[in-house]
C-alpha cells in the first residue's frame, strides 16, 4: 500500500471509474490472489485445493493515497470477484479501522453481496448490497465485504475519515465469529468454527 504524504491536500482531485468495473486507468489496483487469504477461511483443505488448482484473482481495490489527516477522505473502489472455497463466498480479508471509532461508508455500484460487520464486544450485523444502495459502517466495527454472486463481481465505492488506518492484524489473528456460506443457491449467517484460533 502507497504511504501517503502528511501534507493536506490543497487542489482538488478527479477521478474517473467504470461504474460497472469499478476500475480506474489512474492508478494500479492493490490485487488480493486467493493465496492472500490464508487463515480467512473456515475449509483449510478446499482452501489449500483451490489455491494448488487455480490461485486466481479474488480481490482488487484502489486506495487513492489521500494524506492520513483528520481533515481529509480517503476514498476508492473494491472489487470482489465471484467464487466460493467450499461453500464460503469470496470476501474481502476485512478491518479494523486502526483510530476505531472511525466509520466507513460503501456504496454498491454493482452486482450483489454482504457486508459482515463485527463490534470487539460480539455485536454481529450484516446488511445487504445491490447496486445503488449504500451500507453505513459505525466506528468500532470491522467489516468484510463479501460477494454472493455466482457470476458477477461486487462494485463499492468506499470513504473513510483520512486518519482513520486499517487494522488487518485482529481479524488475520482471530478471524470473523460469522461465516457467509452458500445453502442451496442462497447465502446464510453460520458460526466461524474457527474463529479465536
Amino acid at each position: 500500500m502507497s504511504t501517503p504524504s502528511l501534507a493536506p491536500i490543497t487542489k482538488a482531485v478527479a477521478t474517473q471509474f467504470d461504474l460497472v468495473s469499478g476500475l480506474t486507468a489512474d492508478r494500479p489496483s492493490l490485487r488480493r490472489p486467493l493465496s492472500a487469504m490464508a487463515g480467512m477461511y473456515a475449509d483449510t483443505a478446499a482452501f489449500d485445493a483451490a489455491v494448488a488448482a487455480d490461485d486466481v484473482l479474488s480481490y482488487e481495490f484502489y486506495d487513492f493515497g489521500v494524506p492520513s489527516l483528520e481533515t481529509e477522505v480517503a476514498y476508492g473502489t473494491s472489487i470482489t470477484y465471484p467464487g466460493k472455497v467450499g461453500d464460503e463466498y469470496f470476501m474481502t480479508k476485512g478491518h479494523f479501522h486502526t483510530r476505531l471509532e472511525s466509520a466507513e461508508i460503501y456504496l454498491c455500484l454493482s452486482g450483489q453481496g454482504l457486508m459482515l460487520m463485527e463490534s470487539p464486544e460480539g455485536d454481529v450485523q450484516v446488511e445487504e448490497f445491490r447496486p445503488g444502495r449504500s451500507v453505513y459502517v459505525p466506528g468500532r466495527y470491522a467489516h468484510r465485504s463479501i460477494n454472493t454472486s455466482a457470476t458477477e463481481p461486487l462494485i463499492t465505492f468506499f470513504a473513510f475519515p483520512g486518519d482513520a488506518g486499517h487494522d488487518y492484524g485482529t481479524i488475520e489473528t482471530k478471524g470473523f465469529r460469522k461465516i457467509v456460506v452458500d445453502r442451496d443457491g442462497s447465502p446464510e449467517l453460520l458460526d466461524n468454527p474457527r474463529w479465536g484460533n
